[in-house]
């Protein structure tokens, strides 16, 4: 039995679509009543995680946990302390889930992570690697790292294994935020400063992301590592743009300001973090994750904008 925290978010739902698809026994864990599961997938209803919760009955003939569950980096957090918020769910909640997990026999957890452990920018060529020291900058990315570190130490106490995947945006049917916003931008022909940023940056579609949790379900060579996941295939902010267009049937219309404009004004208004995501670099080298696991993203970047587009377009329409 596969058991999986925060079953009705972005990463959540499509993991639990494809173990069901798959006739994978599932038990999903939801926040909501009315929460609605594909057929066969049993469910379970627990409050917001916490370092109070009882997981017990939830991880009653569980072999596996991947926890997706989180409280997520959000760009205007109006928290009055948000790493103390952070640290109650992210840590305190993970940590009593995995002590739990291990009392009850479980044998594997995969925690879903993420690439703000290891920071916020790279240098182009210089891509973050598995093995990187940790230096996180954000409370959400320190959360993320501590509870890495307490599930390592949770693992080598109690035997039960721990396999980590960091990644960075992910996209996909549904996405929200900043992603939704540049389709929603696209759509309305709204042009956009964009057209000569030349970063690389790691995305990875959601189908990519959710294939890699199934690989590292089992598979004795995940056992207590660390995988960076991407589509393995970087791309600039413009030509990014210029594949959104491609697959929303929209001109890209993109003025050709220096990023060294775009920052400044930014930083005029007070927005450096924005700048630095359109204008800089994050690369994932994945290498570890593809060698030893024999594993590749099965979705092109091509492909998984297409499937965004399609979402975008679906939920547009209602």
């Amino acid at each position: 039995m596969i058991f999986v925290t925060g079953a009705t978010g972005f990463v959540g739902r499509a993991l639990v679509a494809r173990l069901a698809g798959d006739g994978i026994a599932t038990r999903a864990c939801v926040r909501r009543a009315d929460a609605v599961m594909p057929a066969g997938v049993e469910t379970v209803r627990m409050a917001d995680l916490s370092a109070e919760l009882d997981w017990s009955e939830a991880l009653r003939s569980v072999t596996v946990v991947v926890h997706a569950a989180a409280r997520v980096h959000v760009m205007q957090d109006t928290a009055t302390d948000p790493l103390a918020e952070f640290r109650r769910v992210n840590v305190a909640g993970t940590l009593k889930l995995a002590e739990q997990a291990a009392a009850a026999g479980v044998t594997r957890l995969v925690f879903v992570s993420s690439i703000k452990v290891n920071g916020e920018a790279t240098t182009r060529g210089k891509p973050f690697t598995a093995a990187d020291t940790p230096a996180p900058l954000d409370a959400y990315g320190i959360s993320k790292m501590e509870a890495e570190q307490g599930l390592r130490e949770i693992g080598a106490r109690t035997g039960m294994e721990i396999v980590v995947i960091r990644p960075p945006l992910v996209y996909g049917p549904d996405v929200k935020a900043n992603f939704q916003a540049m389709m929603r931008w696209f759509d309305r022909g709204v042009p956009l400063p964009l057209g000569s940023i030349h970063n690389a940056r790691s995305l990875v579609a959601l189908d990519n992301l959710v294939a890699l949790i199934v690989a590292c379900l089992r598979h004795p060579a995940a056992a207590n590592q660390t995988f960076l996941v991407s589509d393995g295939e970087d791309l600039s902010t413009t030509e990014l743009l210029r594949r959104m267009g491609r697959v929303l049937d929209r001109p890209a219309r993109l003025l050709p300001l220096p990023a060294s404009l775009i920052g400044l004004a930014a930083s005029v208004l007070g927005k450096p973090a924005i700048a630095q995501r359109l204008c800089g670099s994050l690369q994932l080298d994945i290498s570890k994750t593809t060698e030893l696991l024999d594993w590749n993203p099965p979705l092109s970047v091509e492909e998984g904008l297409r499937k965004a587009a399609r979402g975008y377009r679906s939920e547009a329409s209602i």
